[in-house]
């Protein structure tokens, strides 16, 4: 069911032996992205929409302008229309008022030598006029509007086709529709686009320990709240939400989740059950139904991440401590689903380089994202903090913080007063 096309058809095959780190299956993050980047590619079915509910939605072509922007030469602010080549050099000159020119209602006829029009903004230039002198540069008595030197022929006023000529590229293929875009296509008369389907993406949480909102906690149990985080994670992205709820830690409820998810869906997360632990059967079912990339990464919080395919979907299994699925999926699964959504070019989210005045404790070997609240000191200087602790259960540290602290393989400790890369919440979430 699922049209997607990648670079290139390879096989995905369990991850090598790296021999780096205190764990040889660990897979470094740059690694791990650019295996995801090697085996995802891009739907291509489309279909046309509304413009009004085109907005989050990826463009499948590009958008030429159908007209002229402007339609006609118009002035750019209020005021007084004449020939150019009228207004006086030096000293001044009465013109007699022929009357007023208004946005949508132009002036009727030609403005003959030594006569002006009063214009409003966006009014069209009347013929014989090409220069627009602002209202509060003219003196006026009666039906005479006396105007100084020290005007240039031309100003005030905007060219017909000056902002985009009939043809031109407006937007391009793959540039997602926010509400500029919307504006932008309602001035040119575009009433529907064609833009790439909404991605489907199915998720389901794995754990005998796990209750839905509204069951009883007995006791050793908890509330799932992974799906509703990824669910609204993937709500940002104007995807198609396939919830599956949670699945207990049984081998044939795991395996008929993966499958039905495999059937419905472009693309299959689940939460919780990455590790190697005895009741573990999703690297199990994986192995199984689908194709592993990779089920380690180097990196901290969210080491036991999963890539692969069940069937023909693409497959994530996430940890399940949840600062650990929020991590991973900003950092790993977001720029694979932007790929398929075939939005281009997918761009990083700019890394600050910002004073920290917290100690960050870290060994070299893995990439670590401490959770941050990026500030400003009373002279303006911006300054980082992490938010304490950093225990990847403790989701009350990703509300309080509005962006990571970013720490590279091969930095080790970080003392305060040295500078970090600080990625924002902004743009990211």
């Amino acid at each position: 069911m699922r049209r997607v096309t990648a670079p290139e058809d390879r096989e995905l095959s369990d991850p090598p032996l790296l021999g780096c780190y205190d764990d040889p299956e660990l897979l470094p993050a740059a690694k791990a992205l650019a295996r995801i980047d090697e085996h995802v590619g891009t739907l291509t079915e489309s279909e046309e929409v509304e413009l009004r509910d085109a907005l989050g939605r990826v463009l499948a072509c590009d958008l030429r302008s159908p007209i002229a922007v402007p339609g006609h030469t118009n002035s750019a602010m209020d005021g007084y229309a004449f020939a150019g080549s009228e207004l006086p050099g030096e000293g001044t000159r009465s013109f007699r008022l022929l009357g007023t020119a208004w946005a949508g209602k132009p002036f009727a006829g030609e403005v003959p030598s030594g006569c002006t029009v009063r214009v409003m903004t966006g009014a069209m230039m009347p013929a014989g006029t090409d220069t627009v002198v602002m209202q509060e540069q003219v003196e006026c008595t009666g039906d005479r509007i006396a105007v100084t030197s020290g005007h240039r022929i031309g100003q005030n006023v905007r060219e017909a086709g000056e902002d985009l000529e009939p043809g031109a590229r407006v937007a391009s293929e793959g540039k997602r529709i926010h509400p500029a875009e919307l504006g932008l296509l309602a001035s040119l008369g575009i009433a529907r686009v064609r833009v790439r389907r909404r991605l489907r993406v199915a998720t389901f949480s794995t754990g005998d320990e796990l209750r839905s909102l509204g069951e009883r906690l007995d006791p050793g149990t908890i509330y799932d709240s992974n799906r509703y985080t990824i669910t609204g994670m993937l709500r940002r992205l104007d995807t198609e939400i396939i919830d599956l709820g949670v699945i207990r830690d049984q081998r044939a409820a795991i395996r008929s989740a993966f499958a039905e998810a495999a059937e419905r869906a472009d693309v299959v997360i689940s939460s919780g059950g990455a590790s190697t632990g005895e009741a573990d059967y999703v690297r199990e079912t994986l192995g199984a139904l689908g194709r592993v990339g990779f089920w380690r990464i180097a990196i901290r919080p969210g080491r036991p991440l999963a890539f692969g395919r069940v069937r023909d979907a693409v497959f994530f299994g996430l940890p399940g401590n949840p600062v650990a699925v929020m991590v991973t999926f900003y950092q790993f699964v977001q720029p694979a689903l932007l790929r398929l959504m075939g939005q281009r070019p997918v761009e990083a989210t700019p890394l600050l380089r910002v004073t920290c005045r917290s100690r960050l404790r870290k060994k070299p070997g893995r990439v670590e994202y401490y959770r941050a609240l990026l500030s400003r000191e009373a002279d303006g200087t911006p300054v980082v903090h992490h938010t304490g602790k950093t225990g990847s259960g403790l989701l009350h540290t990703m509300s309080d913080a509005n962006c990571f602290i970013l720490l590279s393989e091969e930095s080790g400790t970080v003392e305060p007063g040295a500078e970090v890369d600080v990625q924002p919440f902004f743009g990211l979430v």
